[in-house]
């Protein structure tokens, strides 16, 4: 799952941030990474389409928001060119799938 390999790619590469980093940027990095999946998980247990889209737009600014700080890291060197292309380019995958899932749950709703 996409969203499980890029929360995976930012913990590795965020290991590398300055350690005074560990409670800022590096925690926020993880934590908007992880928001992704968990909200996914959480939209699925509520069964039904309606909530599942829900949550799947919260997913997708999970997703907003790691962009942001990818650009931040990038900005701040604590993360080379390469890093924040590969990282946001995965980031932009996950978002556009989540955008897919939206619209489909939303066509099912009005179904």
């Amino acid at each position: 799952m996409k969203h499980i390999q890029l929360t995976l790619a930012i913990y590795k590469e965020s290991q590398e941030f300055p350690k005074e980093e560990r409670f800022g940027l590096t925690s926020q990095i993880r934590r908007a990474a992880a928001s992704i999946g968990a909200n996914l998980a959480e939209g699925c247990g509520r069964r039904s389409d309606g909530e599942m889209r829900r949550f799947a737009l919260v997913a997708m600014g999970s997703a907003s928001e790691l962009s942001y700080h990818l650009l931040l890291a990038r900005d701040l060197a604590f993360l080379s060119p390469e890093q924040f292309s590969d990282l946001s380019g995965r980031a932009e995958r996950v978002s556009k799938m989540l955008s897919a899932l939206s619209g489909k749950l939303k066509s099912v709703e009005a179904a």
